[in-house]
């Protein structure tokens, strides 16, 4: 199953955010969105889930227009992982992943004992079983964006829409939830995720689009396309892409951004 942006133009009526873009999802594959703020990656992924309308061209699951398929089928085949914000409700951490299972169960059934197992079991792949009972409003934004990511995981979806997965994370969550999306690739998920950090694309992503003022610059197999020319250009100012070797002998490529001389 492919999920697929064809000659999309997508933004809001009177205001067209990007344009003639090509993007194609499917199974078993990582997908990452690169672009400074601005440049429509949000916008696009929403447009992506059907939570926006195109202004033109097409968006298409196995073949199918997104807009062609039940609202509770679609929801069941696409996972999104918002940006972490502010919850005015007193949910449970455990309450607010389960919401993850409603395409399953339809909006008003109760969750039953599958649901709950899979809503925890979800919280224990990372790490934060220990928050089930704790009120969403009372975890920090890093807890809260873990928690997004399990109700996303909870879903048991096909495809997962992730804006920025590790905003407000530490390091060391940084590294398990890059580790985590691996491991759904493995089990044939597919993923398409947006972030500020070309290393994480170097770490896990098959292909990369970069996108600028609403237009993709480049796009192809990330360690091909993750490039000086394509990231300066993509930025605005010179970034150099390095090989470094880690202690247990492991090459990996790194990008650093050049320092830019000061005009006095």
């Amino acid at each position: 199953m492919t999920l697929a942006a064809r000659a999309l133009d997508f933004g809001f009526r009177g205001h067209r955010v990007g344009s003639g873009v090509e993007l194609e999802l499917p199974a078993g594959e990582i997908v990452c969105l690169l672009g400074p703020n601005g440049s429509g990656k949000t916008t696009l992924m929403r447009t992506m889930l059907g939570l926006i309308a195109p202004l033109a061209g097409d968006v298409t699951l196995d073949g199918r227009s997104l807009a062609a398929w039940p609202g509770r089928e679609r929801a069941a085949r696409l996972a999104y992982v918002p940006q972490a914000a502010q919850s005015y409700f007193d949910f449970s951490v455990l309450e607010m992943v389960q919401m993850g299972r409603t395409a399953h169960r339809g909006v008003f059934g109760a969750p039953g004992e599958r649901d709950r197992a899979v809503a925890m079991a979800s919280l224990e792949r990372l790490r934060i079983a220990a928050l089930a009972d704790r009120p969403i409003h009372r975890v920090s934004g890093g807890e809260c964006q873990l928690a997004l990511i399990a109700r996303a995981l909870a879903t048991e979806a096909g495809h997962l829409v992730m804006d920025e997965p590790t905003a407000n994370l530490d390091f060391g969550n940084q590294a398990l939830i890059l580790d985590e999306v691996a491991r759904l690739r493995s089990a044939g998920t597919a993923v398409l995720f947006s972030t500020h950090h070309p290393d994480h694309a170097l770490r896990i992503a098959d292909r990369v689009v970069m996108l600028r003022g609403g237009k993709v610059l480049a796009s192809g197999h990330a360690i091909e396309t993750i490039n000086p020319e394509n990231l300066s250009a993509l930025y605005g100012r010179p970034i150099d892409v390095t090989e470094i070797i880690s202690p247990d002998g492991v090459r990996r490529r790194t990008c650093v951004a050049r320092e830019v001389p000061q005009i006095h």
